[in-house]
């Protein structure tokens, strides 16, 4: 079984990184989890889970936040623990994600400046060789925030927005959050069903009646976020 890293931090968007938890634990893979002190304080505004102030009381609410099946394959650190597995090389994991990254956690990894376990988690990344996933989420953003991220790009890290599609017809913010959930799975080529995929337009037969093609669905046989 696959472990992932995912850092939680004080970006807007708390909501990407409950899909994420659940698709990563859906999809076969055991979860390690750490929030920043500024992402304790999101995390308690936009989601209402008290997490502490370095993230010491999650484990307490996780069942509550991702439900009790997920939470059973979640390992939950402190931020300060900087002793924590996921802050050695030697801990193997099959990748770490920033969901959501904020632009001061990107601007420290960019500069491999590690604070917290959660930057230093994506700094291990970098060094040995292995999956970084940045999704940021932040608007607008400046020369400074895009110089970062261009950075961390040719470094091998893959930058995914928090910035979702429109064409899979969304019917909810659900759908929403599983578009770019089902988007970082992808990358990080794990199997999953987070939604819909993209089909394409398919030919299809005239109405008889009026010389028309009737309407075709696109994301026909599917419901939810396609993964391309």
């Amino acid at each position: 079984m696959k472990r992932y890293f995912v850092g939680i931090t004080g970006a807007s968007g708390h909501a990407y990184a409950r899909e994420l938890i659940r698709g990563l634990v859906r999809s076969g893979c055991a979860v390690d989890v750490s929030v920043t002190e500024a992402g304790c304080k999101v995390l308690r505004h936009e989601q209402g889970i008290e997490a502490g102030t370095h993230g010491e009381l999650l484990a307490q609410h996780l069942a509550a936040w991702v439900g009790a099946e997920v939470a059973a394959q979640v390992r939950c650190f402190d931020s300060k623990a900087i002793e924590a597995p996921p802050s050695s090389g030697t801990a193997l994991t099959g990748g770490v994600i920033l969901c959501p990254c904020s632009m001061g956690t990107l601007a420290r990894v960019a500069a491999g400046f590690s604070s917290n376990l959660v930057e230093r988690a994506a700094d291990v990344a970098l060094k040995e060789g292995r999956m970084l996933v940045l999704v940021p989420r932040e608007a607008p953003l400046s020369a400074i925030h895009l110089e970062n991220m261009l950075r961390l790009a040719r470094l091998g890290a893959v930058i995914i927005p928090a910035s979702p599609g429109f064409y899979h017809q969304p019917k909810s913010i659900d759908d929403l959050l599983a578009h770019i959930a089902g988007k970082v799975l992808d990358r990080l080529g794990l199997v999953n069903q987070v939604g819909a995929r993209w089909k394409g337009l398919q030919p299809a037969a005239e109405d008889p009646g009026t010389g028309a093609a009737p309407p075709r669905d696109p994301l026909a046989g599917g419901s939810g976020a396609p993964g391309a």
